[in-house]
Order: C-alpha cells, then structure tokens, then sequence
C-alpha cells in the first residue's frame, strides 16, 4: 500500500515537471531584445578590426583574435570594469568579452542593459536574485548574455553576433589554440 502511494506521487510529481518545463521552454529564459546594436559601439558586427588604431592584438591565432583598447580605462554603459575584450574570427568581428567586479557595478550594468535592451521582469521565474544570475537578450542581429556570480562579486557579459560568433565553436580546436 505504501509502495503504491509512493509510486502515485511520484508519477504526480513528474507528471508536474514535464507539464510545467512544457510550458517555458528553454528559449523562453532569453529577454527579446528592443534597441538591437548589430555591434558593439561604433563597431557593426563583421567590421575588420586589424585596422582600426585604437585597438591592440592582445591574443592573436590562425582563426580567432583578440583585441583591447590601446590607452582608454575599460568601461561600460560609464561603469568602469576590469577588461573588454573584442574578438574576431576569420577577420570578422564577432564578439566582445566584459569583465567587471563588485555588487556595486553589477547594479549599474544591470540597470543599463535593462533601459537599453528590455526589462527583465517580464519572464516567470527570472532570477533577479542568487549566487549565480544570468541574463540574457536576444535580438535579431546580437545576443548579450550576463553571467554574476554574488559569492565573489565578478560578472561577466558576452555580447554576440548571432551569426558570427557560431563560427568560434568551428574554428577553435580541442587544444584551445
């Protein structure tokens, strides 16, 4: 009898899971973005990096380069953070890396990302809160996605191009070179 009714529970239970994990599928966890950039500040997605002299080869390979701003303190959105990283692959521009820290800067950059790409509280169950936050935003031409881990206060935003920066998965090799 009591093998039964655990087995009623546990049928109910995941029966709930699946009905509830139906209804929000993973695709959802993403904010659609208003205001899409196609780039990153006055960089449009594709653009050739090498050429501009505002920026350095930090980390150059076969396929994908890495670049900073030659004299500029990194900021964003007129926080100031530990580092912006731009990425190309096979020459063309596809991604920037941000890193910052403290509680302080995660409040601002939130704040921004949300005026410029789209509110957050617009998905059932986005967690504003936590050891570990992530955000996304997904628009036509670029996604963001900020990853915050409380513990240690450090975040970190990924800003894509949607069709470009696939290609890193394709040319990095196991080795990471």
């Amino acid at each position: 009898m009591i093998g039964q009714q655990r087995n009623r529970t546990g049928l109910y239970l995941l029966f709930l899971g699946l009905l509830l994990s139906g209804g929000h599928p993973l695709s959802a966890q993403a904010v659609g973005m208003i205001n899409d950039p196609n780039g990153f500040q006055n960089l449009t997605w594709g653009a050739t990096l090498t050429e501009r002299p505002e920026l350095e080869v930090t980390r150059a390979g076969p396929h994908v380069n890495e670049f900073q701003l030659r004299s500029a303190t990194p900021s964003y959105a007129g926080t100031p953070v530990e580092s912006v990283h731009f990425l190309t692959v096979d020459g063309q521009f596809a991604r920037v890396t941000i890193r910052y820290q403290g509680d302080d800067r995660h409040t601002q950059i939130l704040s921004y990302l949300e005026q410029q790409f789209g509110s957050l509280d617009r998905i059932p169950g986005q967690m504003l809160r936590g050891l570990n936050q992530q955000y996304t935003w997904r628009g036509r031409e670029t996604e963001i996605s900020l990853t915050y881990h409380a513990n240690t206060a450090r975040g970190f935003i990924f800003i894509d191009s949607r069709t470009l920066a696939p290609r890193f998965n394709d040319r990095v090799n196991d080795s990471a070179e």
